[in-house]
């Protein structure tokens, strides 16, 4: 989840313009789309700006947070469907038809599965991107954060901490007036990266505990008959 820069008011008349995130590589090998020329500069020093930290503060204070999204993949793919986030940890993306995945995190392993070929893909969460944007708190200190650019109508953080997963990273890109989160990007170890846009949002919603439970049965009846990759 190539460039792709959405009018703020396009999209139905409710999608705000957003650049990136990175599930459909999650939902196969790992995360990612790129953006070229966004021109991210400006090491950890900036990135442990007021402002910046003022937004990752509030990011990490919404506990909950459902919503539509567009993903866009490292080969122009696209795909739509419907997320679910409870932090600490939990996330859920339904991708609309013809596609019969779902990414599921219960908080300790995320799961990629499709139904209908039978496979599912089981990762460490806090071996994937998804672990930093997930966490209680993003923590814009030390070495996690590569960069941060401040314009008017957008705010870019980008986060990445190799002792956990390796040259891949995360970009987030946040409202810097409302502080709200527009999008995600993440770049697998290869370059590759996937977007993913958000729109419809709600925060503060209460979720069914089951939209995160991995279905163990099911991944056992899967490797039983050898199909799981």
């Amino acid at each position: 989840m190539n460039t792709m820069i959405a009018d703020p008011h396009g999209v139905d008349g409710t999608r705000r313009r957003l650049l990136g995130l990175g599930l459909s590589a999650l939902a196969a090998t790992a995360i990612g789309i790129s953006v070229p020329g966004l021109g991210l500069v400006a090491p950890a020093a900036a990135a442990a700006s007021e402002t910046a930290q003022k937004i990752a503060s509030h990011f990490s204070g919404v506990q909950t947070m459902t919503g539509e999204f567009v993903q866009f993949g490292p080969r122009g793919e696209q795909t739509g469907g419907k997320f679910y986030i409870q932090r600490p940890g939990k996330i859920r993306f339904n991708y609309e038809k013809p596609s019969a995945t779902t990414v599921v995190s219960d908080g300790r392993s995320v799961v990629v599965e499709n139904v209908r070929l039978k496979t599912a893909d089981i990762y460490p969460l806090s071996k994937t991107p998804l672990k930093l944007l997930l966490d209680d708190d993003i923590d814009l200190s030390g070495s996690k954060v590569k960069s941060v650019k401040e314009e008017d109508d957008l705010t870019t953080i980008q986060l990445q901490d190799k002792s956990l997963f390796g040259s891949a990273r995360i970009t987030m890109m946040f409202d810097p007036k409302s502080y709200e989160l527009r999008q995600w990007t993440i770049t697998d170890a290869q370059g590759k990266d996937t977007t993913v846009m958000i729109f419809n949002v709600r925060e503060g919603v209460k979720m069914d505990p089951s939209l995160f439970t991995i279905n163990t049965q099911r991944l056992r009846e899967f490797n039983a008959k050898g199909v799981n990759r």
